[in-house]
C-alpha cells in the first residue's frame, strides 16, 4: 500500500486584506455603521465589526455610487 500524499501541490498565495471602507462625511447612515464597527471592535466583536464593513461597503455602493 502506498502512503497518501498529505501536502498541497502548490503554495498558497495570500493577498493583503482590503482597506476598511470610510464613511462619507455628512451621511448619517455611514456614520451610524462606522460607530457600530468601532463599538464592536472595542469589545472584541471582530465578527460584528466585519459585518459592519460589509454593510458600509453595500451602503456606499447603493447610496454614494462607490466602487
Amino acid at each position: 500500500m502506498s502512503t497518501p500524499k498529505t501536502t498541497m501541490a502548490e503554495p498558497v498565495h495570500l493577498t493583503a486584506p482590503a482597506r476598511e471602507p470610510e464613511p462619507v462625511a455628512g451621511c448619517r447612515e455611514c456614520l451610524g455603521i462606522a460607530v457600530t464597527r468601532t463599538n464592536a471592535r472595542s469589545v472584541g466583536g471582530y465578527s460584528k465589526a466585519s459585518d459592519a464593513n460589509v454593510a458600509l461597503r453595500t451602503h456606499l455602493r447603493a447610496e454614494h455610487g462607490a466602487e
